[in-house]
């Protein structure tokens, strides 16, 4: 896909090529042969696609080849820069693809949890245990475990009747999510051990994760929260059971808040500076800054009330675009007592919330990219200002053909998954236009070189 393949061919040029190295870099025979290699800032400009690709390589960055050790930490003693990690371009490199595969761990549990939920697996599994344990291996045990499940609201509303085969199926569902999301904290504890023994990790850093590392062990605890409200009777015999919603946004925005927390941190580890080439450039980039920040905060908003319309099961209400069934707005979105409780727990609210907050992300990150298109900046940044906008028409897309579907299990789990693609490329702005070290801004020339 597009999309993916932008943040790939940046995380892949990136070597941890840091601007402050090169400037002091600047007079020795290897840095004259980069510069005198590198392609000049028109070519970049005639391609966004190789505009991504030069966000870490640069005109003004040499081969990580020729950097030293013992060059990244002068340059750490003297510029005042300083880095998450130590030991190198060879730690760095390492540290990174620890924490870029934990990130893409995280994001597949998003989306495993999200297929759970879709396929009503969440409460086939009626106890819990922080370590977990081994499935049922016979028939004897498949038996109790049916049985337990058979003294659930669920079972007795909706899945009466079921056949235990049935049941293996939405069982294993959601086995599969609670083991996956322990395997996670088994990658992140081992290589995160490893990294404090060999001294690469700081001090600064290891805070960081060590606060990630406790917020996924808390997200556990807040699964088990979430599943125990939908075993519980319905308060009305008529109500289906399901979990709160309110403990299904806590559950899938603390996954969000974990994700976006390793995936910046990956990037502040292989990206220690912004691609700054020039004054001008980072000029534009503050300019972005200013736009990208609250447009970031539409869209994280616009995710949380997807949880809304999934823990209300608003989507299989109103499978009509872009009125809901035949008005605009439904009668009934202010029946509830009080006000607030509309917004949260009213069927026809949230799924007009979201309708509403959909389309202003979409709107905003088109004005963002209208904006910016005249800004001197790094074709870099243009590239993925324009990449965002088609991944926020995809995800509008991919919501509207899911609800005009009636939520099949296919389209609400890419649905699920483009909201975190699309906060991903937000993520991604956002960092790559922060403002670069004052030793680097001061290294700067006034506009991009070009040779």
């Amino acid at each position: 896909m597009f999309q993916s393949r932008g943040i790939l061919s940046i995380l892949k040029r990136n070597k941890a090529s840091l601007n402050t190295i090169v400037s002091n870099l600047k007079e020795t025979s290897s840095f004259r042969a980069a510069l005198s290699s590198s392609p000049s800032s028109s070519t970049l400009a005639r391609s966004s696609l190789y505009g991504f690709r030069s966000l870490f390589k640069g005109n003004y960055v040499p081969s990580t080849r020729s950097m030293s050790t013992a060059a990244a930490v002068g340059v750490e003693a003297k510029e005042g820069l300083k880095l998450l990690v130590t030991g190198g371009p060879g730690a760095q490199k390492m540290v990174g693809i620890w924490l870029f595969g934990s990130a893409a761990w995280v994001f597949s549990m998003v989306v495993l949890g999200g297929i759970t939920r879709l396929t009503r697996s969440g409460l086939s599994m009626t106890d819990w245990k922080f370590t977990g344990g081994l499935p049922p291996l016979s028939d004897e045990e498949w038996l109790q475990e049916f049985e337990k499940y058979k003294q659930s609201p669920e079972y007795k509303r909706v899945n009466k009747g079921m056949s235990i085969e049935d049941f293996k199926f939405i069982y294993w569902m959601e086995y599969v999510h609670r083991m996956w999301g322990r395997g996670l904290g088994i990658i992140f504890a081992l290589p995160f051990s490893y990294f404090l023994r060999k001294g690469y990790i700081t001090l600064r850093l290891g805070l960081r994760l060590s606060t990630l590392f406790a917020l996924g062990a808390g997200q556990g605890l807040i699964g088990w929260w979430m599943v125990k409200s939908g075993l519980e009777e319905p308060p009305s015999e008529y109500s289906q059971p399901r979990v709160s919603p309110y403990r299904l946004a806590a559950h899938l925005t603390s996954a969000f808040v974990i994700y976006s927390g390793l995936f910046w941190t990956a990037l502040s580890v292989v990206m220690p500076e912004p691609p700054a080439e020039s004054v001008a450039w980072v000029h534009g980039a503050a300019k972005v800054k200013k736009l990208a920040l609250p447009v970031s905060i539409i869209v994280g908003i616009t995710a949380v009330s997807g949880a809304f319309v999934a823990g209300n099961d608003a989507g299989r209400a109103f499978n009509t675009f872009p009125k809901m069934g035949d008005t605009w707005i439904p009668d009934d979105v202010f029946d509830m007592k009080p006000l607030i409780r509309n917004f949260f727990e009213n069927t026809s609210t949230v799924q007009l919330d979201h309708r509403i907050l959909a389309t202003t992300s979409l709107f905003a990150i088109s004005a963002l990219w209208l904006s910016t298109r005249k800004l001197d900046i790094h074709p870099a940044v243009k590239s993925l200002i324009g990449t965002t906008v088609g991944m926020a028409a995809l995800q509008v897309t991919l919501g509207i053909s899911t609800l005009l579907s009636y939520v099949p299990v296919s389209l609400g789990s890419a649905h699920q998954a483009g909201a975190l693609t699309l906060l991903t490329f937000m993520i991604l702005l956002n960092h790559t236009v922060r403002r670069p070290s004052a030793s680097l801004l001061k290294s700067l020339p006034q506009v991009a070189k070009s040779c």
